[in-house]
This record gives structure tokens, sequence and C-alpha cells, in this order.
């Protein structure tokens, strides 16, 4: 904990995981997204990511890349990242491509936040021709692909085009201390994925920090951390939210492929040690009127130590979504505080 006083408003970014709402399809999702992002632009988030996951039916974000250039055409400030790419299923030049020709098309708008996990099980891993040694890998391939977005190719004879000399910007995101020791060392900037994965949290921004290393890309360390949030008019339904999304994320992990539960049988699984392990994944929401949110998000980040807050909108419905992205935005106002 730090012992500064508490920000009057923290620099807000969005996480879209694309949802495929009951009842909607993936086109759903992406008009969703559309709108998601331009209202995020209109509010003053600073980015909206995309993370990349595979053979989920209710994400429709397994190409982030594509997805980025669709919603760069229909915003034109907001920052556009994937929060992130899962390195160690692809090639370094092939990202350098892809996220080279995204920088080339929307100058100064494009991140690149890398992970190394799958971002799929085991089986679709295999589908996806994915070495099983791929993440031993990942700093150098980390190393590799800075080298083909900067000015000089780390591999002889081999150049990124459109790439080279733009200068993407690389993020490290991890759930671990991997991750933040990684980033520490390359002078990179460190996203913490604690709206899923909330245990090591401190002790990762922590040692970000103190190991930091400045780099061409970054001269002081910059982390940013995960939150969910779900803002609405009153705490009642805001709490009603927060029920739904909570049964809806246990049944998402413990449902076999198909299974369609009813509430009264995933409030019986949520009761479960599985269950209940699965719920505290979402250990770091924040959750009530404007107030409230805007309020915790700020002690999230002073207890964090970090510079910026991802917000996941974890609602139902889009229009839920949009709605607590306006509270949250009106309330971190400094203006209005």
């Amino acid at each position: 904990m730090t012992t500064s006083p508490l920000p009057t408003s923290v620099p807000l970014s969005i996480l879209d995981l694309a949802i495929i709402g009951k009842g909607e399809t993936a086109a759903d999702a992406f008009a969703n997204s559309i709108a998601l992002a331009q209202r995020a632009e209109a509010r003053g988030y600073q980015r909206v990511w995309y993370a990349e996951h595979h053979n989920m039916s209710v994400i429709a974000s397994s190409s982030p890349s594509v997805l980025i250039a669709h919603i760069a055409n229909h915003t034109s400030t907001i920052r556009l990242g994937a929060g992130g790419v899962m390195l160690p299923n692809h090639s370094p030049l092939t990202i350098a491509e892809q996220y080279g020709t995204l920088a080339t098309l929307h100058p100064g708008r494009i991140d690149l936040g890398l992970g190394r996990a799958p971002g799929s099980d085991q089986t679709t891993a295999r589908a996806m021709r994915r070495d099983h040694t791929a993440s031993d890998r990942f700093p150098n391939d980390v190393v590799e692909l800075q080298g083909y977005l900067g000015d000089e190719s780390r591999v002889a004879g081999v150049e990124a085009v459109p790439g080279a000399s733009t200068h993407v910007p690389l993020w490290i995101l991890g759930s671990s201390l991997f991750g933040a020791q990684l980033a520490a060392q390359l002078g990179l900037p460190y996203a913490f994925a604690s709206h899923f994965a909330p245990g090591a949290l401190l002790q990762a921004v922590e040692l970000y920090r103190r190991e930091f290393r400045p780099s061409a890309q970054l001269a002081a360390p910059y982390a940013m951390a995960a939150v969910n949030v779900i803002a609405s008019d009153t705490e009642e339904d805001a709490d009603r939210q927060f029920v739904n999304v909570r049964r809806q994320r246990v049944g998402r992990f413990l449902a076999r492929r198909g299974q369609e539960l009813t509430d009264d049988q995933i409030d019986e699984l949520m009761a479960t040690p599985q269950g209940q392990q699965v719920a505290q994944m979402m250990h770091y929401s924040a959750v009530g009127t404007a107030d409230i949110v805007a309020r915790y998000v700020r002690e999230f980040a002073k207890a964090a130590d970090v510079d910026e807050v991802i917000t996941a909108h974890a609602s139902a419905t889009i229009d839920e979504r949009l709605r607590s992205v306006d509270l949250l935005a009106d309330a971190n106002d400094p203006v209005r505080v």
C-alpha cells in the first residue's frame, strides 16, 4: 500500500472481450464492440484492447488484429490494441507485419500487448499447431518482434514490410511474476490481468517497479491493472447485474460444452469449492453507483500502485455496458470531483 493521497481521477481504459450475449451472434458482438469503442472515445478513455481467445463460444475476439482494423475504421482518435496477442501461437514476423500494417493505416493509435498463455485449452492449442515448448521462447520472441518493429531487424536478411520503423509500442501482459520481471528487464510497460487472476497483483507490480530498466521505448516504469466494473444508476440494479455476471462466469467454466444450466443449478455450483474458485477470479470488481465505482477504482489504483486502470465492463447487455462506461467517466472527471 502507498501512503500518497487518493487520486482525484485515474486514467481509464477498456478491455472489450467482444462477448456474444445470449441469443446473439458474433456479428452482434462486433457491432456492440463498435458502439463501445465509440462511446469510450467520446468519454475520454485512453484505449480499448481486445484479447486473443480461441474456441470459446461466448468470446468473439479470436483475431484481435482483424477486429482492431474494423474498430479503427469506425473511430478516429482512441488508441486500440491487443490485450493481448498470445505470442507463442504465432511467429514474431507475422505479428510484426499485422501490427505494422495497422500502425501504417492508423498512425499513433495502435498498441501491442503480448502474453505467453495459449488463450485456449490444451486440445485447442494442439489444433492451432502450437509447439508445447513455445512458451519457453517467449522472451526471445518478444526481442525478435521488437527488432522487426524497430529500425534494425535482429534476423539478418528479414524485414517486416510493413512494420519496420513503425515502433508500435509493446506491452507485456501477465498474471504472475514472470511477466513483471520480463517487462522490467526489457523496459516495457506492464499490464496485469487482475480482472480474472487477482492473486499476485501487488507483488508483481512491486517487482516490476523495483527492477525496471529504462529503454528506448520507456524511460520510467508504467503499470496498468484490470478491474471488472458494473456501474448502474442504483446499487440494487448493479448488484443484480453482478449476480448475473457471476452466474454466467461460473456456468461458462464449469458446465459441460453444450450444457444449459438453470440459475438454481448454477447457484448450487457456486457453493462448491470449484464454483468459489471461479467466483474468486472476480475479486477485483467495482460494483455500484457511479460514485461508489469511481472511488473503488481510485482506491484500487493507489493500493496496486498502477498508473492506469483498464476496466472490463462485464454487464450482460450492451446498453448496460454503455451506461456503465458513461457513469464511470462522469464520476472520474476531476472537474466534477
